[in-house]
């Protein structure tokens, strides 16, 4: 008899296969209507795969989060300009309307995810004085409050307040890179 080959285990993958498929599922039903057992589904495996990987839903949540800010910070990496930061803003905050209504609710009940959204804040700071020497002359709390106003900012824009407001979204656009240029210069 001949024995059936073996199916390599990579665990990498199947992490990153779960964490979109939560990308996914946390977009798509939305955080309260998603499951890991559709996450699992989702990703190609069975239920019991997603506990060999992460906790719980909130624990794999934390973990999409983590990805989300590191790719918006990679995004803005090769940004030169304001208008630039300001479209990259919202089009990652607009491909992310769900996760991102989730993230702000959880934020206020889960103090893991908190304090991670903290941490990933401190990061922005970090690479935006990096890049931008001028900034390291101002406060922490400054570039803290500016920071917090125009991811704010781009959330409006992303979920269409301005429109709301009778103001079109070129407009808007316009007044977030307004903002952007003002707080971190051109």
């Amino acid at each position: 008899m001949v024995p059936l080959p073996t199916r390599r285990r990579r665990p990498e993958a199947t992490r990153a296969a779960l964490l979109e498929a939560a990308r996914l599922e946390f977009e798509e039903p939305g955080y309260d209507a998603t499951h890991t057992n559709r996450i699992a589904a989702r990703a190609g495996f069975a239920p019991q795969t997603f506990y060999r990987h992460f906790r719980d839903k909130p624990a794999i949540f934390l973990a999409v989060y983590r990805r989300w800010a590191e790719s918006e910070l990679d995004l803005l990496e090769g940004v030169q300009d304001a208008a630039g930061a300001a479209a990259v803003l919202i089009a990652s905050h607009r491909a992310s309307l769900n996760f991102r209504r989730a993230l702000r609710v959880l934020s206020l009940t889960d103090p893991a995810l908190r304090a991670a959204r903290a941490e990933s804040r401190r990061l922005q700071i970090a690479r935006l004085t990096e890049r931008l020497p001028h900034l390291s002359s101002r406060s922490f709390d400054r570039l803290a409050a500016e920071l917090l106003a125009l991811e704010r900012l781009a959330d409006a824009c992303a979920e269409g307040e301005f429109q709301d407001l009778g103001i079109a979204e070129e407009v808007a656009a316009a007044r977030l890179a307004d903002a952007i240029r003002r707080t971190f210069g051109p």
